[in-house]
């Protein structure tokens, strides 16, 4: 029997994921794609309400790293534009920290580049945590700081990180096509070795990177098998002076249905709209908000976001509302919306048409 979006939202209340072939067909023309979101929309309701829940990312440490994926502008031998600089100290991470916690995010990312801690980088962060933890007791702490060592969890844990963020970024099959200098296998054990340590484990995906309908669902099983509590999925945005620079595959359609998909696998998970949202989602971004439940405010690790005021306005003229806050449901003024018409029938200047 073939099953229909009925059949999937059924499942996923039940916290059962689609099969290969169901979840195949989702990212397909079988389904509208108004239809797929729809879909996925109500699972997201039945767990998360109308609430979203904003995060916030410190770059801690930004380019000079000596990994070459392929997709990012920090790689080794990447000539991008971007803000090159090395640790920041903590009191001034501390302060943008308790910025972003002011302004509604719940949880701050601290991320620095580079194939992996040091010892020194462990310190770095653990006297950032405690810098944070002063002005913000209460907000989340996420670290995001490449392959752990033995020990280096454990160590992040007691420092009181609440949790640690690496993501597959795409399906083992064809890992080795965006990466030489480690595996996916390595990304993998990282992420367990976190979630044994008792860190919440945080690991998505990047997609726009070439990848084909089955590397989509391969890596939404691979990702279901390390049970992640958030999975962040960002649009690649394609930044000159890496190899994917002109790698411009993604539609806002397609965007919609793999956020659909992964909520359909993770349904109760947070499934956190992340980098490139505003690139290749553009007018439809609102109709991401009724997938994800999660999104990024500010700006992200080497490019500029919206403001934090934009993402808010998002929210709420979505219908949706900041977790974690008493939001207004409208916004404040709308006159700055309305622009009097001053071109067309009974001007003397062309219609923008």
């Amino acid at each position: 029997m073939t099953s229909t979006l009925e059949d999937l939202v059924t499942k996923a209340l039940r916290r059962e994921a689609p099969s290969r072939n169901e979840a195949t067909r989702l990212l397909s023309e079988e389904f509208d794609v108004l239809d797929v979101v729809a879909a996925a929309g109500r699972v997201r309701r039945h767990f998360f309400g109308n609430r979203v829940k904003l995060n916030t990312i410190v770059n801690m440490k930004s380019g000079l790293c000596p990994e070459d994926c392929t997709y990012c502008a920090q790689r080794l031998g990447a000539d991008s534009e971007i803000l090159k600089y090395s640790w920041v100290k903590a009191e001034e991470a501390a302060g943008a920290a308790d910025e972003a916690a002011t302004a509604g995010a719940k949880r701050i990312c601290l991320v620095a580049s580079g194939r992996g801690p040091g010892q020194r980088d462990i310190d770095r962060i653990s006297e950032t945590i405690e810098a944070i933890r002063r002005k913000q007791p209460d907000v989340e702490v996420c670290a995001c700081l490449g392959l752990l060592s033995e020990g280096q969890a454990e160590q992040l844990r007691e420092a009181g990180a609440d949790a640690y963020s690496h993501n597959l970024n795409t399906n083992e099959r064809r890992y080795a096509e965006i990466c030489s200098t480690h595996t996916f296998a390595d990304r993998a054990e990282t992420v367990r070795s976190a979630t044994t340590a008792g860190l919440s484990p945080c690991s998505g995906a990047i997609f726009g990177m070439g990848e084909s309908d089955d590397d989509v669902v391969s890596l939404a099983f691979e990702l279901l098998e390390l049970d992640p509590d958030s999975v962040p999925i960002n649009f690649l945005i394609p930044m000159e002076g890496t190899p994917m620079a002109g790698e411009w595959r993604l539609t806002p359609q397609r965007c919609l249905r793999i956020l659909a998909l992964y909520r359909l696998f993770f349904p109760d998970v947070e499934v956190r709209l992340a980098g490139g949202r505003e690139v290749h989602l553009r007018n439809v971004e609102a109709l991401a908000l009724h997938v994800a439940n999660s999104i990024f405010l500010g700006d992200y690790l080497t490019s500029e976001g919206k403001t934090g005021e934009q993402d808010r306005q998002l929210i709420a003229d979505a219908g949706f509302v900041v977790e974690g806050s008493e939001e207004r449901t409208l916004p404040e003024r709308r006159h700055d919306l309305v622009n009097i018409r001053r071109r067309g029938v009974g001007t003397d200047v062309a219609a923008n048409v």
